[in-house]
């Protein structure tokens, strides 16, 4: 099968940073579907791990890639959720080779079906994200679902980036919260309006700052997605008493001492968790990704895929990774179908 993967992790302008190699094909075994990969979309974990993990041992390439929608081409002997012939969507597993590849294994209780009203690009800009996003807002930090009045706030720094871009829609559409996201441009701000947020503020300035600009002396949930060192005195300062805060990224050092005052709680958020260490509840991704397949088929969810990067690739994956890079994508980037 055809696949992209790399010898050593270098920086993406090395030539040889990604390369098109040749693997065997993979074979189902327990409770594994084969899918047959036809669209990936790109997320930070991908640059990170090109950025410092080499290949396992014995092995002489590292496949990356933790987003992929395709058609399932067979099943292990164990599986009761999936059949040949069935259009899902999943983010796979951090421990295990990735989605850039023609064929890949992944466990059937961290895959969903596709929604049936999005095209495999759509559908492969979601599965990570989403993830990401639901289990942050529901399961770490316990918002409850529903509209019935509440007048709380959730501030989502970052908000035009592939989680912020599911989060704020997740949040505005499935709860009662007051949506207040952060974008830097004019592009990206409008952006996150369009997603749904009530508010959008610069997170280039002084955030505390810009939340009393928008007539908010505080918020109780707050949600860093991207730069928390960089913002950590700002979320300190804007949230409120007894607030929630969860993050995503990885600060080289982060004093949260500076929360006991207020009794902040501290909530992180892995979506590998599960798949990582094979938890009971592992099946909950797949339980999640039906649900999110439903509300996109319903109109209530959109896709975030921004931006459509050509056929899967070594080449237009250096210029995905590329763009991420550089802190200017917002959405989601996608490639489709194999050369």
């Amino acid at each position: 099968m055809k696949a992209i993967g790399y010898r050593t992790p270098q920086a993406i302008t090395a030539p040889d940073a990604l390369l098109d190699i040749t693997l065997p094909d993979p074979v189902a075994t327990g409770r594994d579907l084969l899918v047959e990969v036809k669209a990936v979309s790109v997320n930070p974990v991908d640059t990170k791990v090109r950025n410092s993990a080499a290949p396992e041992q014995g092995q002489e390439y590292k496949v990356l890639g933790w987003d992929a929608s395709g058609i399932v081409r067979a099943v292990g002997p164990q599986v009761t959720l999936f059949q040949p012939g069935d259009r899902v969507w999943y983010a796979g597993s951090i421990a295990r080779p990735g989605s850039n590849s023609e064929l890949q294994l992944v466990d059937e209780r961290i895959v969903g079906h596709a929604p049936k009203s999005l095209d495999f690009a759509q559908a492969a800009a979601l599965p990570l994200t989403t993830i990401t996003a639901w289990e942050m807002l529901f399961d770490r930090l316990g918002v409850a679902p529903g509209k019935q009045p509440g007048g709380k706030t959730l501030l989502v720094i970052g908000a035009a980036g592939g989680v912020g871009s599911i989060l704020t829609q997740l949040a505005a559409r499935l709860t009662n919260l007051t949506v207040i996201g952060t974008a830097s441009r004019p592009e990206t701000q409008a952006w996150v309006k369009e997603l749904g947020a009530h508010h959008v503020i610069d997170h280039s300035r002084p955030i505390a700052e810009e939340l009393r600009r928008a007539g908010f002396a505080s918020v109780d949930y707050i949600v860093s997605l991207t730069q928390t060192e960089a913002h950590f005195a700002q979320i300190v300062e804007a949230i409120a008493p007894q607030g929630k805060f969860g993050l995503i990224d990885d600060p080289k050092s982060l004093d949260i001492t500076a929360f006991k005052r207020k009794s902040v709680s501290v909530h992180w958020e892995l979506m590998f968790t599960r798949a990582l260490f094979g938890t009971a509840d592992m099946i909950g991704q797949h339980r999640l990704l039906e649900e999110v397949a439903a509300l996109v088929d319903s109109g209530l969810i959109r896709s975030t895929l921004a931006e459509r990067f050509g056929s899967i690739n070594a080449h237009n994956l250096q210029r995905a990774h590329a763009l991420l890079e550089s802190g200017q994508a917002r959405g989601k980037v996608v490639l489709e179908n194999w050369d």
